[in-house]
């Protein structure tokens, strides 16, 4: 034992990592940062391995001079030589590096390719205006599929716009509107920004698109503010990916921040985000402000998803896009924690078995949830028995899952919630994040989690036992039908999270041995 366990650590990658592919890694060298981002592997829901960021703001002064700015150049390319360490440390298959506004817009931005492709050894793809549109949408529908709007991803040195409908993205258009460019030309004035952004923006055919109600925010920037909205709000959740606001409240969280800058002075909570995000903010809120007033859109909803992701997501076959990275991301989590992964499939048909013979009403949106919340229901079995329950519901709300909005994963962690602590709300805890369910969602989860502790008394967690089982249900009884040389599995405590469950169907429960 000793000695396999010595074996399994002298291993390059964990057992908690998913076999199979090497990692794959984007180097997205922006206006206002360079930011590597290696992934687990190249798949429909991208599991990042490594993350880091260097701010030089490259773009600072382009418009003016026609140069990156000098010693924006040597912060990028130091950070690149420890990128392209990471890059071997990490055993990188394949690196992808993309350069935006700032490097295509300067006279120097050749010099400094160049001297890029030297330090990481692969060519450097500079995308145009439109293509980096393309690229963000597809990002977003990779972690939003089937939404629909206007997409907006606000760099440092330019705005681009492109339409989203449901797994299509249509238009591309491109600005000279990003945070570092529109501080630059306002020279420091955020009201002046305004304008600015207003004049650039008049003639957009997206924007005053009438069929996109919805507009979705990508950069660094905007997010910031996404954040600083949660912080002013008490939002239970600190993720932006999939955090929605009304147009009218996020424009005005943007005057307000205008009407600080114009003082000399900012929001008291906006110390809580980093001093270089909270110089830019003052733009990031003109940009934001033109947009969502020019477009008339209800809603803004942000997305952490963007230009890297959708430039992966683009090369990945139509039936891998199609996939559902929620469920893979949990088919993945199934895998590298649960104590059996092939359980949660007897799991799904158990409660699928109920469902039908109960004739309960279920939307397919609902269904996936479900599904999610099997894959996931003993993702915390190592963990104390007091502690389970709150370790799902972080796993599930501060997960990294995309193709989930913020009102689904709480669904998610009140069943898990439920699954581990009972079914009465006052033991379910975390009742700021669980409110964010729906009250007829609230049902439905506990009826899951009351399922969930049944199976799991029957079980013991291993596969190949519930598939046995049978439910029948009558106007007054629900019957768990056993085969006979397993009566035992009808013991007191599993006999209790029955009757709890056939209670939540009016009905008695009762057992039949066949």
């Amino acid at each position: 034992m000793i000695k396999s366990f010595v074996e399994a650590l002298r291993k390059p990658s964990a057992q908690g990592r998913i076999g199979g592919d090497n990692p794959i890694a984007v180097l997205d060298i922006g206006s206002n940062s360079v930011r590597l981002v290696i992934y687990e592997r190249h798949v429909r829901a991208l599991t990042p391995l490594y993350n880091e960021k260097v701010s030089c703001a490259l773009g600072r002064g382009v418009a003016l001079t026609g140069e990156l700015n000098a010693s924006g150049v040597e912060r990028a390319l130091t950070g690149m030589r420890r990128f392209a360490m990471v890059c071997e440390l990490t055993k990188v298959d394949t690196l992808y590096v993309l350069a935006t506004a700032a490097t295509r817009d300067a006279k120097n931005g050749g010099d400094f390719i160049t001297a890029v492709q030297e330090i990481m050894g692969v060519d450097v793809q500079i995308l145009s205006g439109e293509e980096e549109a393309h690229y963000a949408a597809l990002g977003t529908l990779a972690g939003m599929p089937n939404q629909r709007g206007l997409l907006g991803d606000f760099g440092g040195g330019s705005l681009e716009l492109a339409g989203l409908d449901g797994e299509q993205v249509f238009g591309g258009e491109t600005y000279a509107l990003g945070a570092i460019r529109l501080q630059d030309d306002s020279n420091n004035d955020a009201g002046k920004a305004l304008k600015i952004a207003r004049e650039r923006l008049a003639d957009s055919a997206l924007i005053h698109a009438q069929h996109l109600p919805e507009f979705v925010a990508i950069g660094g920037t905007w997010r910031a503010l996404a954040k600083l909205h949660q912080i002013l709000s008490e939002y239970p959740l600190s993720m932006v990916q999939g955090y929605r606001v009304a147009a009218a409240d996020m424009i005005a969280l943007c005057n307000e921040v205008l009407k600080q800058a114009k003082n000399g002075e900012m929001l008291d909570a906006a110390h809580a985000l980093s001093s270089n995000r909270r110089n830019l903010l003052p733009f990031g809120a003109a940009a934001l402000k033109a947009v969502l007033e020019i477009g008339g859109f209800s809603s803004v909803k942000f997305s952490a998803l963007g230009l890297r992701e959708g430039y992966l997501f683009g090369q990945l076959s139509d039936e891998d896009q199609r996939a559902d990275p929620l469920l893979l991301a949990c088919r993945e989590y199934a895998l590298l924690r649960s104590r059996a992964p092939a359980h949660s499939g007897d799991l799904l048909a158990f409660t699928n078995e109920l469902f039908e013979k109960a004739q309960i009403s279920e939307k397919p949106e609902l269904g996936r949830l479900r599904e999610a919340a099997c894959l996931l229901s003993d993702v915390s079995w190592r963990g104390h028995p007091d502690y389970r329950g709150a370790q799902a519901v972080d796993l599930v709300t501060l997960g990294s899952f995309v193709g989930i909005d913020h009102a689904e994963r709480a669904y998610i962690a009140m069943v898990l919630a439920a699954r581990y602590n009972g079914l009465k709300p006052k033991k379910l805890g975390h009742e700021d994040i669980l409110n964010l369910c729906t009250d007829k969602r609230q049902e439905h989860a506990i009826l899951v989690a009351a399922i969930f502790r049944v199976a799991y008394m029957l079980s013991a967690a291993m596969p190949g036992v519930l598939n046995q089982l049978q439910w029948a249900l009558d106007d007054e009884h629900l019957y768990l039908c056993i085969p006979k040389g397993m009566e035992f599995l009808a013991a007191e405590k599993m006999m209790r999270r029955f009757e709890q469950l056939a209670g939540l169907l009016n009905r008695q429960a009762d057992i039949r041995i066949f």
